[in-house]
């Protein structure tokens, strides 16, 4: 059965909104919505999906038309989300990272049809992180359009190929399958032909001239005074993403009010000249996949094509009696996001939610806000919260204490350098893990070698040799069980 979380009481914070803001919403078809429904419809959404908090953005006329929070930033200390609250963008970070790349290719200095590796001043291959390719030719015919356009051939992550390699599963360009290695990789030309790391260039290219005044690609000090921890199905914190690498596949902290900025000047062309702007947003490669992830399914099915979804450089697009649409999905550990923006009316959406539940209800509040049916939810993977089965009930673990010694031989590196790495630490009577830049959660013993996780349903297990050395580690995780072997 279900945990429901303790009794809701959702909060709303306003934004504050010329007076001419305040009047009705206008919706795809022409109807009007009132501020009362809107406020309602998400109030009752949240209760019924368990969702923590939401930030809603309404576009009209290529206007802010409507900008609220709803609900917590910290429901354990009763914290209210508010549209400044800092909150992880997950991968609107690609989108505005393809912001920057198209700036680059308006300038001359970044060629969408050149293969990238000519970029730099070695083979690919040989720099570590892009070892894997050395025995596949096909690296060379790899563009920054493919990139953009998630045509490359790569997985969505290495990680989640068993030997945890970089590879490449089609001939680049033949078709889709998302992948934040692909726009990794676009970062690292980027940053070899600037010859400037890509926080400095967002800030400078993309979030100072549009506004953005309390975004990052990194953790700041500054956004401590106001910002929303991630929350799982349960509704147990996961906390902040504090990250210190920038990477343009998803590591951008944002503001419901800022990226409703950044979605003002992709629909009204801001800092970008038309061709550009109509180049990013125009069809590089169909997509015939019944399901976007997982990337490689590749299932073909005729239900979309009535709205011909495509892809464009770093946006997805379809069309409707309405017009061309463009939009971006952001998806990561308690954080849920999306965004819709009809061209022609300049008609859109922002949701973002700190909340493992959020995707519950976006069919819903795309349908009822934008009076738009035309989403591919079914290809988004947008399970409506009424359909979703029951959350399994939580594992009861049993807490002991573990032998101080024990816990000092546990601590270490384990994983696959330099593309997965759990850092195990002593916390006083107990473990802490961190993976690669993602915030630390505490362990705590189950047994001598088995450890767990409050904030979550992860377990790991030490695995000791005939000798007693701690050899490897073994994550219990989404019905998994995967080896880290120890790196020291």
């Amino acid at each position: 059965m279900s945990v429901k979380p303790r009794v809701w009481q959702i909060v709303l914070v306003l934004a504050v909104l010329p007076a001419a803001a305040q009047s009705a919403i206008k919706r795809l078809d022409g109807s009007t919505i009132s501020q009362t429904e809107i406020d309602a419809t998400v109030v009752r959404l949240m209760q019924a999906a368990e969702v923590t908090g939401a930030g809603i953005a309404i576009f009209n006329d290529g206007k802010i038309a409507y900008l609220r929070a709803y609900g917590f930033r910290d429901k354990e200390n009763n914290l209210p989300l508010t549209p400044d609250s800092v909150m992880t963008a997950a991968s609107f970070s690609k989108v505005a990272f393809a912001y920057l790349a198209m700036e680059l290719v308006e300038a001359g200095k970044l060629d969408l049809d050149k293969p990238v590796y000519q970029y730099f001043p070695k083979p690919l291959p040989e720099y570590p992180t892009y070892k894997d390719l050395a025995a596949d030719p096909r690296y060379k015919r790899i563009t920054t359009r493919m990139l953009l356009s998630h045509t490359s051939g790569f997985p969505n992550f290495r990680w989640i190929n068993d030997d945890k390699e970089l590879n490449i599963n089609f001939d680049p360009g033949s078709r889709y399958a998302y992948s934040g290695e692909g726009i990794e990789l676009l970062q690292f030309v980027v940053e070899a032909i600037t010859n400037q790391p890509l926080q400095e260039l967002m800030q400078v290219q993309v979030f100072q001239p549009l506004g953005m005044t309390r975004t990052s690609m990194v953790w700041e000090d500054r956004f401590e005074s106001d910002y929303a921890n991630g929350y799982d199905e349960y509704g147990r914190s996961i906390g902040p993403e504090r990250r210190p690498k920038a990477d343009a596949a998803g590591s951008m902290q944002t503001t419901p009010r800022d990226f409703a900025q950044f979605m003002l000047a992709v629909m009204n062309g801001k800092g970008l000249q038309p061709k550009t702007r109509e180049l990013m947003l125009s069809p590089q490669i169909q997509i015939l996949a019944k399901h976007q992830f997982p990337t490689m399914e590749n299932i073909a099915t005729d239900e979309n094509k009535a709205i011909h979804l495509s892809y464009g450089l770093g946006w997805g697009l379809y069309w409707t009696p309405y017009g061309k649409a463009f939009f971006k999905e952001g998806h990561d550990v308690g954080w849920r996001n999306y965004t819709v923006c009809f061209d022609k009316p300049k008609t859109g959406i922002l949701i973002m939610t700190n909340s493992a539940n959020g995707e519950g209800m976006f069919k819903e509040l795309l349908e009822t806000l934008l009076r738009n049916p035309y989403t591919p939810i079914e290809w988004e993977g947008y399970t409506p919260y009424d359909k979703l089965p029951p959350h399994p009930p939580l594992k009861i673990h049993k807490q002991i204490t573990v032998d101080p010694k024990l816990l000092e031989r546990y601590v270490g590196r384990y994983g696959t350098p330099p593309d997965l790495i759990l850092a195990i630490r002593r916390e006083g009577d107990h473990l802490s893990v961190q993976e690669n830049d993602e915030p630390k959660q505490e362990l705590f013993g189950e047994t001598d070698r088995d450890f767990f996780a409050k904030g979550n349903d992860d377990a790991y297990t030490f695995e000791v040799d005939g000798q007693g050395r701690v050899t490897s580690m073994t994550l219990h995780a989404d019905g998994r069980d995967i080896p880290l072997r120890r790196i020291d």
